[in-house]
C-alpha cells in the first residue's frame, strides 16, 4: 500500500484538477448560453432567405439562369467538395470525432462511387490537422474564428468551393457540421449544399414572378451566394453551441469524476494510517511487555 505522504499528494493533485475542470464547466456554461443566442438570432435571416431562394428557383426566369440552379443532377458524381466544421480546441467529449468519422465515411462512399477528385475546405484546427493527417486534398482553410465567428472571415476559404462550382470542377458541394439539438444532444450531419436543390430550400407555397432591378442576373447572382452564406455561418454557429454544451457537460463529467476519485483515495488514506496507527500501539504494547518482563 502506498505510503500516507505518497496518498496526500495525489488527493491534493486530483482536488487541483477538479478545481480547473469546474472553472471550465462554469466558463463553458457562459459562452454556451451567448453561442445559443448567436445561432438563434441567425435562424430569422436565414430562413427568410431560404424562402426568397425557393421562391426564385420555382419563378419563370427566361432571360438568366444561375449555375447554381441550372445544373442537372449527375448520375455519377466523380468531383465533390466537402466542407467540414469542426472545433479550434478540444476537451468537449466526442464532437470532433464524431462528425470526422462521418466525414471520412462519407467520402470513402463517395470515392467507392467512383469519385476521382474530392477536394475538402476545414473550418475549425481540429479538422484541418485531422485532414492533414489523413492525407486529404485540402485546398482551404480557416482557424482561430473565436467564439464570435463573422461571416467575413468565412467568405475567403468558402469561396474557394463555390468557384469551383459554378466553373464546373465540381459535381457537388456537401457541408459536415454538429447540429444543435439541445444541451445534451448534439447531432452531426452531412447536408448538400450544392447543386440547390427543392428538398434544400423547401416548396414555395404559390407560383412567383418578378421583376428584377437592375436585371435578373445581378440580383440573381447576390440573393444565392447570401443565401449559400447563410447556410455555412448557420453551420458554424450551430457547431459552436454545440461545441459549448459539448464541453460543460464534458468538464461536469470530469469535475464528477475527480469527486469520486477524491472519496476513493481519502478512504485508502484513511485505512493506511489506520494501519500506521495500529502498528505504532503494537510495538508500543510489544515493548512495554518486553520492559516489565
Amino acid at each position: 500500500m502506498a505510503g500516507s505522504q505518497e496518498i496526500r499528494s495525489k488527493i491534493k493533485s486530483v482536488q487541483n484538477t477538479r478545481k480547473i475542470t469546474k472553472a471550465m464547466e462554469m466558463v463553458a456554461a457562459s459562452k454556451m448560453r451567448k453561442a445559443q443566442d448567436r445561432m438563434r438570432a441567425a435562424r430569422p435571416y436565414a430562413e427568410k432567405i431560404r424562402r426568397l431562394a425557393a421562391n426564385l428557383s420555382q419563378a419563370n426566369v427566361t432571360e438568366y439562369r444561375h449555375a447554381f440552379l441550372a445544373r442537372n443532377k449527375v448520375e455519377v458524381i466523380r468531383r465533390v467538395g466537402l466542407i467540414v466544421v469542426t472545433t479550434d480546441k478540444g476537451l468537449c467529449g466526442g464532437l470532433n470525432t464524431n462528425i470526422l468519422r462521418m466525414g471520412l465515411n462519407a467520402m470513402r462512399h463517395w470515392e467507392a462511387d467512383g469519385a476521382t477528385d474530392i477536394r475538402v475546405t476545414c473550418i475549425g484546427n481540429k479538422g484541418l490537422g485531422f485532414m492533414q493527417r489523413m492525407g486529404a486534398n485540402v485546398v482551404s482553410q480557416i482557424t482561430g474564428l473565436g467564439d464570435a465567428p463573422h461571416i467575413e472571415k468565412l467568405v475567403g476559404p468558402i469561396k474557394v468551393m463555390i468557384d469551383a462550382f459554378r466553373a464546373g470542377e465540381l459535381d457537388a458541394v456537401h457541408i459536415a457540421y454538429t447540429r444543435f439539438i439541445n444541451t445534451m444532444k448534439q447531432e452531426p450531419v452531412i447536408e448538400a449544399l450544392l447543386p440547390l436543390s427543392g428538398e434544400r430550400m423547401g416548396t414555395p407555397e404559390r407560383d412567383w414572378d418578378y421583376l428584377y432591378e437592375p436585371d435578373a442576373q445581378t440580383v440573381i447572382d447576390e440573393l444565392l451566394l447570401r443565401y449559400i452564406e447563410a447556410l455555412i455561418y448557420q453551420g458554424v454557429a450551430e457547431n459552436l453551441a454545440s461545441e459549448q454544451s459539448a464541453r460543460m457537460v464534458a468538464m461536469k463529467a470530469a469535475t464528477d469524476n475527480a469527486g469520486s476519485v477524491i472519496k476513493e483515495l481519502q478512504l485508502v488514506y484513511n485505512k493506511a494510517r489506520q494501519a500506521a496507527i495500529t502498528t505504532e500501539i503494537s510495538e508500543i504494547v510489544g515493548g512495554a511487555a518486553a520492559i516489565a518482563g
